[in-house]
């Protein structure tokens, strides 16, 4: 009988452990996927702001690991060594300590003075590092910049690459392209509500203020397309108010701006000239601009270019046909509250509208 129900709890265990093993593996790949998928992720840097930021973050880590490590450890030491000493006196656990053992209560003493002295050290250890961190942060040389005007909206983005000669500058919406290795210097503002401008990845956050303009200093060392979000809350659809920042090469980055420069593309067949003729005249003409025809209102977002982008609707959705059909016939639908109306068109004209749109790369 003896030996049956060892066999019993040798199986069982046996299977909690091929379970916790399993468990264990799942919990790993699924932070494994997590860890390469994320699109926002402070501690993995492309920028030297965004690698102080880190830096600090990892200070904070492993010191805070050891107090709790120290905390814990001190906890036991107390329970077991109050065990052995009442233990060893042979009073009962309810009997109060009348006179108090003098060498004893100096070691307490010295104990907490000891614990007391050395979380000053580390909070000013803290202090310090916060404060050459922030200094770091904002020290970053504006030579040779790219100068970006980021105007946060409800519920989007407005980019505008402004430039010496005027026919340069041009509007974008929701995607900010910069070059590796060089400075980029972004000021914000805001048209409605306080919004914060956050790419972990490249820096630190920086509000937008309606009435005020502030500066935040990137800087790429690593290309990549890393993925920012408004981190003030904004109203209803403050979770979708996002944006791409695309960093590249020098030489792909100068090839953006040129064909960000050129005015819409022309429609070169009958579907794409009665899309044109769709959105000029329909509601969109009155919110959008499309350089190169008659749309020129600045309540939305700019669309010369719209084909080109990889997500719409402030990196709610991928841009594709499904998705940008969906978004003009209803936006609503996608983004309750947000300041585009639906569109009442028939299925030929949305067919050929969302052609003409995705055709202007």
């Amino acid at each position: 009988m003896k030996a049956s129900l060892q066999r019993v709890v040798g199986r069982r265990r046996r299977g909690a452990s091929r379970v916790t093993r399993a468990c264990a593996s799942i919990a790993f790949a699924c932070s494994s996927a997590l860890a390469q998928q994320a699109p926002q992720n402070a501690l993995a840097p492309a920028g030297e702001q965004a690698r102080s930021i880190g830096d600090l973050w990892w200070l904070f880590y492993y010191v805070l690991w050891a107090v709790w490590a120290l905390v814990v450890a001190a906890a036991l030491f107390a329970v077991v060594k109050g065990m052995g000493r009442k233990a060893g006196s042979g009073e009962t656990p309810d009997e109060p300590e009348v006179v108090p053992d003098p060498a004893y209560e100096r070691r307490k003493t010295f104990a907490v003075g000891g614990a007391l002295g050395l979380t000053v050290v580390i909070l000013f250890v803290f202090l310090v590092s916060s404060f050459l961190t922030g200094r770091k942060v904002s020290s970053m040389s504006a030579g040779g910049s790219v100068f970006v005007e980021v105007r946060a909206h409800q519920w989007w983005w407005e980019v505008r690459y402004t430039d010496s000669t005027a026919s340069n500058t041009f509007t974008t919406a929701n995607e900010i392209h910069i070059p590796t290795g060089r400075p980029v210097q972004l000021k914000l503002t805001s048209t409605d509500v306080i919004h914060s401008f956050w790419v972990p990845n490249l820096s630190g956050k920086k509000d937008a203020i309606p009435g005020k303009e502030t500066t935040l200093m990137l800087n790429a060392d690593r290309e990549g397309v890393f993925r920012g979000q408004c981190a003030e809350f904004c109203g209803h659809q403050h979770a979708h108010m996002a944006f791409l920042v695309i960093a590249e090469s020098q030489e792909k980055f100068a090839a953006w701006q040129q064909r960000q420069r050129q005015p819409a593309a022309q429609p070169t067949d009958a579907t794409l000239r009665r899309g044109q003729q769709v959105f000029m005249g329909s509601p969109c003409v009155m919110c959008h601009t499309i350089t190169g025809t008659q749309a020129g209102s600045n309540v939305g977002p700019n669309l010369t270019h719209v084909g080109s982008r990889s997500t719409i609707a402030a990196a709610t959705l991928a841009n594709t046909t499904g998705h940008l059909s969906g978004w003009v016939s209803d936006a609503q639908g996608v983004k309750p509250g947000s300041r585009m109306p639906p569109n009442n068109l028939t299925p030929d004209d949305l067919q050929a509208l969302v052609a003409y749109l995705q055709s202007l790369k």
